[in-house]
């Protein structure tokens, strides 16, 4: 898997705001964002907030009256920002008793099944809330993976290529140099090639 730029994660999404208390407001007490310290050397207003492994970072716009009214309209083929939950249902319940408009749908791809929510941030960016972890990764080329949230997929993919590397037969490797005792057990456990590392076992040609 090629990574030429060496990304690591995810760092923040920025959002310009028509009034960032009522943004801040929306992703605290909704989202569950934490606020953060913002650096000091910035001369506009704003907040930064974290959870969730990332950051949102609210930009109050210079001229509210010129940005575009929120949509109204509720188009799960808008762009949006997902957030994975624990039941879609609650959510759905929170969401009807603070009489958050919102539509929801349904994926169901190989038995599995996906619920989504989606409805907008005070300013018409679109949030989804599903359970899209049932869903498995899986890549264009190469052997499925688990969710992305439930391992790292760099990490996933080198381990896959680990394993489809060739194994030795137990006929290329020199038994006299390491004379165990018949019937000798060991519980270590070693990936495969710092095993090999240390038993010094070599490919033949």
């Amino acid at each position: 898997m090629e990574n030429p730029l060496r990304i690591t994660s995810l760092n923040h999404v920025s959002i310009v705001c028509r009034s960032v208390e009522k943004s801040l407001n929306f992703y605290q007490n909704l989202l569950g964002f934490i606020p953060t310290r913002r650096p000091s050397s910035f001369n506009f207003d704003g907040a930064w907030l974290f959870n969730h492994g990332m950051g949102i970072h609210l930009l109050q716009s210079e001229d509210p009256d010129s940005m575009p009214p929120p949509i109204s309209e509720i188009n799960p083929k808008d762009n949006h920002i997902s957030f994975q939950c624990e039941s879609v249902a609650n959510v759905e319940k929170k969401l009807k008793e603070l009489k958050i408009k919102y539509v929801k749908s349904r994926v169901v791809e190989g038995g599995i099944v996906v619920d989504q929510l989606f409805f907008h941030d005070p300013d018409g960016l679109m949030i989804e809330i599903c359970d899209c972890d049932n869903l498995p990764v899986v890549p264009l080329v190469g052997e499925t993976i688990r969710s992305c949230a439930r391992i790292d997929c760099t990490m996933q993919m080198q381990q896959q290529q680990q394993q489809q590397q060739l194994v030795p037969s137990s006929s290329h490797i020199n038994y006299q140099k390491y004379p165990f005792e018949a019937n000798t057990k060991c519980s270590v456990r070693l990936p495969l090639p710092s095993l090999l590392m240390l038993l010094d076992i070599n490919f033949l040609p």
